[in-house]
């Protein structure tokens, strides 16, 4: 899908419709669905999936499929843009008060509410059951999940699990603080060029390397999978 269209099914969701996930696989998804089944699960049953890299779209290109790019990041920005009004209700999981802040006086939101979890929260049973229960006692259309894979995607599954919400979890990452102006967007020419990882984590390369390290795992995934369907064999990608 494209932004324009993932833009277009989010708004014409049903704001009372039972509680969905919107998620934006990268390259280190790859590598957490070979680790976590869990983690696969809820992401094969996300209402919406998009692409959110230029590189797995490329990749992906080489074994015959077409991935458009719509990253959180841009899908994010159309929503506040065309679609968020001053009284659309908003809950936004992690981030900092600031963020929040911003956010209302940036939009002129008057239906914004937000739950700070603890660091490591999706280990903490307590701290997983306060984050169920504040979704589910306030009904938002939008419901933003700041937090990175793969705590995001699973905290969506407990609130699947649950049952008792309504709306759409996003599981956007920084996507938020891309908006606000507190994360720096990569210049253009790295953006299309594929090489926004390259730029990040030059900038954090304490809190990045990791993350970026699964990712050329998940990357290497990928590329094995293409010569699979190259060689017309059929390899680890047709187990999942």
């Amino acid at each position: 899908m494209t932004v324009e269209q993932t833009v277009d099914a989010l708004a014409n969701r049903s704001p009372q419709a039972p509680f969905a996930t919107f998620v934006t696989p990268n390259a280190e998804h790859a590598y957490l669905r070979q680790r976590d089944p869990k983690f696969r699960a809820i992401s094969d049953a996300a209402w919406i999936s998009t692409n959110d890299s230029r590189v797995v779209g490329r990749t992906a290109l080489l074994g015959g499929l077409r991935l458009r790019f719509a990253p959180g990041a841009y899908v994010v920005r159309e929503l506040f843009e065309r679609v968020i009004e001053p009284d659309t209700p908003l809950s936004v999981i992690g981030g900092t008060p600031a963020l929040a802040e911003k956010l209302r006086q940036q939009y002129g939101l008057r239906n914004l509410v937000q739950h700070v979890p603890p660091m490591g929260m999706i280990d903490n049973p307590a701290a997983v059951a306060q984050a169920v229960a504040f979704v589910a006692a306030h009904p938002a259309r939008f419901v933003f999940v700041a937090m990175g894979p793969p705590q995001s995607e699973l905290l969506c599954g407990h609130i699947i699990e649950d049952g008792r919400s309504t709306g759409v979890g996003l599981c956007i990452g920084s996507s938020l603080q891309v908006l606000t102006g507190d994360s720096d967007p990569a210049p253009a020419v790295l953006e299309h060029s594929g090489f926004v990882w390259l730029y990040r984590l030059t900038r954090e390369p304490r809190r990045l390397w990791r993350r970026y390290m699964r990712g050329f795992y998940g990357l290497g995934l990928g590329l094995r999978d293409v010569m699979f369907r190259w060689l017309g064999l059929r390899g680890a990608y047709s187990r999942e």
